[in-house]
């Protein structure tokens, strides 16, 4: 799966995980650009994204990303 189809993945499950359909996110993506992004949301997000990919973070690994390309990325070297 290459990047772009990763990040449109990870999109849908924002926009169903935080009940938005307006979320269009970019690789530079913050919490503090998605107004719903909180820290208990961010829970249910990481949730929602190993369930969807079928793979496992590390807490430390988590608390390093600093944006959605980020996240992103984590999900593509878990997929290797």
């Amino acid at each position: 799966m290459d990047s772009p189809e990763i990040l449109k993945q990870v999109n849908g499950i924002f926009i169903a995980v935080l009940d938005n359909s307006d979320i269009i996110l970019h690789e530079g993506t913050t919490a503090k650009d998605v107004e719903e992004w909180d820290s208990l949301t961010h829970i249910q997000l990481v949730v929602a994204l190993e369930r969807h990919f079928k793979i496992k973070f590390t807490s430390s690994e988590i608390r390093l990303w600093k944006n959605v390309g980020q996240m992103c990325d984590a999900i593509d070297r878990r997929l290797r």
